[in-house]
Parts: structure tokens; C-alpha cells; sequence
């Protein structure tokens, strides 16, 4: 008898940052069902873009992945480009807004929303 073992694919990280942002918003809206929703689509300077939006409702084929009282929707075809990915919430001189460190990006540009494979 062998032993198959099946290599899974590295998970999504929630920063401890975006973690407590989506927390700040959840309790501002007064709606404990919102949940982040990250997707890739096709466009940018670099070929893809990430995109960021906050939805109550969860596709059954969605990747939930839930920390400390927030989640993080990423549908099916937008997984693919993620896996392995960091989503952080950051404040700097250029405003506030969730990012995605992306060891996958083959290169990224100056805006952080667009990035090639």
C-alpha cells in the first residue's frame, strides 16, 4: 500500500492591519455579515489588477478564509493569482487602503494595484 500525498496549494494571509481594519468597518456600518472581498481582474498597467470591496453575501464557491472576527472572500478564478498572497491594510502619505503582497507577481507597478505573472 503507498502513501499519495497531495501537495495544497499555500493559503491566503490576513494581516494582523487588514484584520483590524475590516473590524473598524464592520462595527461602523453596524453590519456584523460584511466581508472582504479581494479579486483580480484584467486591466492596469501591468496586465492585472487587484480590487477590494466589501459584500454581505458569500458565493458558495468562495475561499473564506476568517481570523479574529473578519473575513476575506476570494472567488474561484481570482484564487489562482492569490494563493500564497498577503493582504495588508496600510496607511502612508499616499492615503489608507488595502494592499496584496504578491510573492506570484512577476512585477508590479508604481500604483501597487497592477502586477503581471
Amino acid at each position: 500500500m503507498s502513501v499519495v500525498q497531495q501537495q495544497m496549494a499555500a493559503p491566503l494571509f490576513f494581516s494582523d492591519s487588514a484584520v483590524a481594519k475590516v473590524r473598524e468597518l464592520i462595527e461602523e456600518e453596524e453590519n456584523p455579515n460584511l466581508k472582504l472581498r479581494v479579486f483580480v481582474t484584467g486591466g492596469g498597467c501591468s496586465g492585472f489588477q487587484y480590487g477590494f470591496s466589501f459584500d454581505d453575501s458569500q458565493d458558495e464557491e468562495d475561499t473564506v478564509v476568517e481570523r479574529d472576527g473578519a473575513s476575506l472572500l476570494v472567488d474561484p478564478m481570482s484564487y489562482q493569482y492569490l494563493v500564497g498572497a498577503t493582504i495588508e491594510y496600510q496607511e502612508g502619505l499616499q492615503g489608507s487602503q488595502f494592499v496584496v503582497q504578491n510573492p506570484n507577481a512577476s512585477s508590479t507597478c508604481g500604483c501597487g494595484s497592477s502586477f503581471s505573472i
